[in-house]
């Protein structure tokens, strides 16, 4: 099994993921500062997954896009209205400006991604953001979750397109009926596990 390597970064202490498979190099989520960790570290990406564009998740994907050439993969095109730029205060020129950067495929609608030889299965859990997509590889049991699910905790759900019903629905109708032992790495915070939190996570769990 590939090693994941996790950048965390920006204002918010977001993570970004960094794995190889066999078919090539994949970062989940760009917060600020994740193309210099990779310059540093050498690395090439290939394929550079996002799981919602909140700014804190997306803050150098222009900049790694730029760097790496790689091919980027998201629920949506770019909107500013998801980045919450506005809301941050970027309207008026304040360091929550996220740099342009262009999706080369939208996954809307879409039930997997099938990418450098390897298959995603793609669950759309929107309530955190009105985007937000886990990526889930099975053949390793990981889901990449973004701000979905976390270690006792959930995304926020005040944001504008939030709702925790939706949320919550999401997460009981996607992401429990997937293996326990699934490693979720998630966009904030220590990784879990699917069963740990279905069963004792304080907001969705079912014990």
């Amino acid at each position: 099994m590939a090693d994941i390597s996790t950048f965390t970064g920006g204002i918010a202490q977001t993570n970004g993921y960094l794995f190889t498979l066999s078919g090539g190099t994949f970062l989940v989520d760009a917060p600020d500062g994740v193309a210099a960790w990779l310059k540093n570290r050498g690395v090439k990406v290939d394929v550079l997954l996002l799981t919602h564009q909140h700014f804190d998740h997306v803050m150098d994907a222009a900049a790694v896009k730029e760097q790496h050439g790689c091919q980027v993969y998201a629920w949506s095109t770019l909107s500013k209205e998801l980045t919450l730029e506005a809301l941050f205060g970027a309207a008026r020129g304040s360091a929550y400006a996220v740099p342009d950067f262009v999706v080369d495929e939208v996954l809307a609608g879409k039930p997997e991604l099938t990418v450098l030889g390897q298959s995603f299965e793609l669950k759309h859990v929107p309530g955190h953001s009105p985007d937000s997509l886990c990526f889930y590889l099975a053949d390793s049991k990981w889901l990449f979750g973004g701000d979905v699910l976390f270690l006792d905790g959930v995304g926020r759900t005040d944001f504008p397109g939030g709702s925790f019903q939706q949320l919550a629905t999401g997460i009981e109708t996607k992401l429990w009926p997937l293996p326990g032992d699934t490693i979720v790495w998630p966009g904030h915070g220590d990784k879990t596990t699917l069963g740990r939190e279905r069963t004792e996570n304080p907001f969705v769990g079912q014990a």
